[in-house]
């Protein structure tokens, strides 16, 4: 494998909603048509997370939109998608979340030596003072570079 990673969805809401404490990076089990619309981007974190059920990591709400080019033999875009990942981080992840306030969220979907990859956070919720504190963070940061721009400008 090239080690060349190519991001194909961010979950830019899981990041202003959530405090991430851990990642990590995931196989996923997918369908022939689903690996295609992946790679078309066709994609939508919108309210995705991750269940632990019987041993198994499974990623609910995340939908991936039916290929446009195949016949009707396609998937369905709202089932729920397998993890791969080992027995002992399914363990540690289980411990986490037992945890009170603790979810696993989907983070990013990435190509990587050809497979598709998910990005898994272990998240805690962010209070609303918290995202104002993350919005006023945000606000400074364009500021200063803005400024930096300007002065480098004349």
């Amino acid at each position: 494998m090239d080690g060349s990673r190519k991001i194909i969805a961010q979950n830019k809401k899981a990041y202003f909603n959530y405090g991430i404490e851990d990642k990590l990076e995931c196989g996923i089990v997918l369908q022939g048509t689903e690996v295609k619309s992946v790679k078309a981007g066709s994609i939508s974190f919108a309210d995705s997370f991750a269940l632990i059920e019987k041993g198994e990591v499974w990623v609910q709400n995340m939908q991936i939109a039916e290929y446009s080019y195949s016949s009707i033999f396609n998937h369905n875009p709202d089932r729920k998608k397998k993890l791969l990942l080992h027995r002992d981080q399914i363990k540690r992840l289980q411990r986490k979340v037992d945890e009170k306030g603790y979810t696993l969220i989907p983070l990013d979907i990435y190509l990587t030596g050809g497979r598709v990859k998910l990005t898994l956070g272990v998240c805690k919720g962010k209070k609303q003072y918290d995202k104002r504190a993350s919005i006023r963070e945000r606000d400074v940061s364009r500021d200063m570079a803005r400024e930096f721009r300007k002065g480098l400008q004349g």
